[in-house]
Formats: structure tokens, C-alpha cells, sequence
């Protein structure tokens, strides 16, 4: 275990403090903001909702419950385990290249940031990939990239994103299969 948090500890210094550029540290603190990302789930709930018809609406119901599972679980093992943040712990903390707005005080394990995007990712991808084909994988990239970001503006350690992408494909793709089995999305039918 100590080797794994050394190792942790290692990439996080690696990705915060040396593999570092300008470009990164104007982009990488914008990509993780809501105002960048929720446009594009914005359009998702519509473009489902106006193709779809009574399914779309039950895929948002999903796509929103899966959200909820993902931030509620990932604040339960925050609380549960403690971990402080590499902005907030004082011996990390001097050598924490912050790019973040603030640096939260909820712990650190697991990234809701993570678990939000891998868990609704997961969902998209189970759910509208019958409709998008490969360009469903594209909802995994988005996910690390944001996941990536946060341990750039140095408010997550590495493992802390590892956990919350765990979180968010198994909370993903179990609501993801359950609507696949149940309810799936199918074009309505004109008559």
C-alpha cells in the first residue's frame, strides 16, 4: 500500500509540477468548469429528448439518476475515507502548483469530478452507442481529460480520479444496462 501511494505521489508531482505547458495551464483549469461542459450534456438531454420522444424523457431520468448515484457515492467515500487534498495538506501543499479558482475542503478519495463524468460517460456510452457507433468513446476521452485536469490544478492526486472512474463505470453501466434492457431508446414511430 505505501508503494502505491508513493507512486501516487510521484504522478502527481509529475503532472502538477513537470509535465507542465501554457497552453495546459490556460486550458486544463477552464475544461473542469461547469460552464465548458454542461452545454454539451445540455445538448445531449435535447437532441435524446426530441428524437426519442417518451424515451428520451426516460433516458434523462436515468442520465440524472446516474449523476445523483455517482455524487452521492463519491462524497460517501470522501467522508469515509479522509484523504486530505494535495492543495490542503500542509506537507504536500507547498509544492502544489494550484490553478484551481479555490481548493475545496472536502476530502480527496474519490474525485466526484471523476465519478460524475466516467458514471454519465459510462451511461452514454452503453445507451447511445447502438444510435453513434464509435463515436460513443469519445464520451471516455471527455471524461479523462476532465479527470486529467483536476490532478493538473492540483486539487486530486492521481488514484483519487482512478477511483472515481471506477465509481462512475460501474454506477454507468449498471443504469446504463438496466435501460438497455428495459427501455432502450428507439426512434418513434409516425403513423
Amino acid at each position: 500500500m505505501e508503494s502505491l501511494l508513493t507512486w501516487d505521489l510521484q504522478m502527481f508531482l509529475n503532472i502538477n509540477g513537470r509535465w507542465i505547458n501554457g497552453f495546459f495551464d490556460w486550458l486544463l483549469p477552464i475544461v473542469r468548469e461547469p460552464f465548458i461542459w454542461a452545454p454539451l450534456y445540455l445538448f445531449l438531454l435535447v437532441f435524446v429528448t426530441y428524437n426519442f420522444g417518451w424515451r428520451g424523457f426516460l433516458w434523462i431520468v436515468f442520465f440524472l439518476i446516474t449523476f445523483a448515484i455517482c455524487d452521492q457515492s463519491s462524497g460517501f467515500f470522501k467522508e469515509f475515507v479522509g484523504r486530505l487534498r494535495p492543495c490542503r495538506d500542509p506537507l504536500i501543499s507547498p509544492y502544489v502548483r494550484q490553478l484551481a479558482i479555490y481548493c475545496p475542503m472536502s476530502g480527496s478519495f474519490t474525485s466526484s469530478h471523476a465519478a460524475n463524468h466516467f458514471g454519465v460517460g459510462m451511461f452514454c456510452f452503453v445507451t447511445l452507442r447502438p444510435r453513434i457507433g464509435k463515436w460513443a468513446w469519445l464520451f471516455f476521452l471527455w471524461a479523462a481529460v476532465i479527470g486529467y485536469a483536476q490532478v493538473y490544478v492540483g486539487v486530486h492526486y492521481p488514484l483519487d480520479i482512478v477511483g472515481g472512474a471506477l465509481l462512475g463505470l460501474l454506477a454507468g453501466s449498471l443504469s446504463g444496462g438496466f435501460f438497455q434492457r428495459r427501455i432502450r431508446l428507439e426512434l418513434e414511430q409516425t403513423t
